[in-house]
C-alpha cells in the first residue's frame, strides 16, 4: 500500500502533468468547445478507459518490450500520428455549427465521442513508456506489492486527469457558447484546431523515446 503522503504529492503532480499543454486536453478543450461540455465529458472518459490500458501494459510488462522494440513504438506512434492527422483534416473542412440564424448539424453520439477518446490514448505508445518510466518512482518495495503499488498510483493518476480534463471541457464549452454566435470566429477556430492537430501528429511521428 502507498502511504498517504505519497498519495498527495503524486496526485499534486499528476494534476499539474493533466494540465500542462498535450494532444489529450488540446483534444478535450478543441472539442468541448464546438460541441459542448457532454461531448468533452465523453472524450474525457474515453481517454481514462485508454489510460486503463496503458495500466493493464505496464503492470505485466508490456511497455518495456514497446520501450525496447524500435518498430512496435514507431507503429503504435505512426497510428497515433495518422489519427492526429485526420482529426485535422476534419477540423480544416468542418463548416460553422450552431452560428446565428443557421441549421445545426446532426451531433455525433456519445458513443463516437468516447471511441474517439479510447482511440486517441490507446494509440499514443508514449504514454505507455511515460507510466512506465514515472510511476515506480513512487513504488517503495517495503510498502508491499508493486504491483499493487502502481495499480493504485495508476488509479490516482486516472482521478486527477478525470477531474482535470473535465474543467477544461467546462471551460472550453463556455467559451465555446460565444464563438457559436459567429460563423467567423468558428472557421478561425477550425483552423486553428488543425494546425494544432497537425503539430501534434509531426511530434508524435517524429519523436523519440
Amino acid at each position: 500500500m502507498i502511504s498517504v503522503d505519497t498519495a498527495f504529492v503524486f496526485a499534486g503532480i499528476a494534476c499539474l502533468l493533466a494540465l500542462s499543454p498535450g494532444p489529450d486536453n488540446l483534444f478535450v478543450l478543441f472539442q468541448s468547445m464546438f460541441w459542448g461540455w457532454r461531448a468533452g465529458f465523453m472524450i474525457t472518459l474515453g481517454l481514462c478507459t485508454g489510460l486503463l490500458w496503458h495500466t493493464f501494459i505496464v503492470t505485466i510488462g508490456v511497455a518495456a518490450l514497446i520501450a525496447a522494440s524500435q518498430t512496435a513504438f514507431l507503429v503504435l506512434k505512426l497510428v497515433g500520428a495518422a489519427y492526429l492527422l485526420y482529426m485535422a483534416w476534419q477540423a480544416w473542412r468542418a463548416p460553422p455549427v450552431f452560428a446565428s440564424g443557421e441549421t445545426a448539424p446532426s451531433r455525433r453520439s456519445d458513443l463516437q465521442f468516447y471511441r474517439r477518446g479510447i482511440l486517441m490514448s490507446a494509440t499514443n505508445p508514449k504514454l505507455s513508456i511515460f507510466f512506465l518510466a514515472f510511476l515506480p518512482q513512487f513504488a517503495r518495495p517495503e510498502a508491499g506489492s508493486i504491483t499493487l503499488q502502481l495499480l493504485m498510483l495508476s488509479a490516482i493518476f486516472i482521478v486527477c486527469a478525470l477531474l482535470v480534463f473535465n474543467l477544461v471541457a467546462a471551460f472550453s464549452s463556455f467559451v465555446g457558447r460565444y464563438l457559436k454566435q459567429s460563423a467567423l470566429a468558428q472557421q478561425v477556430l477550425n483552423k486553428l484546431a488543425a494546425v494544432v492537430f497537425v503539430g501534434l501528429a509531426v511530434k508524435l511521428a517524429t519523436s523519440s523515446k
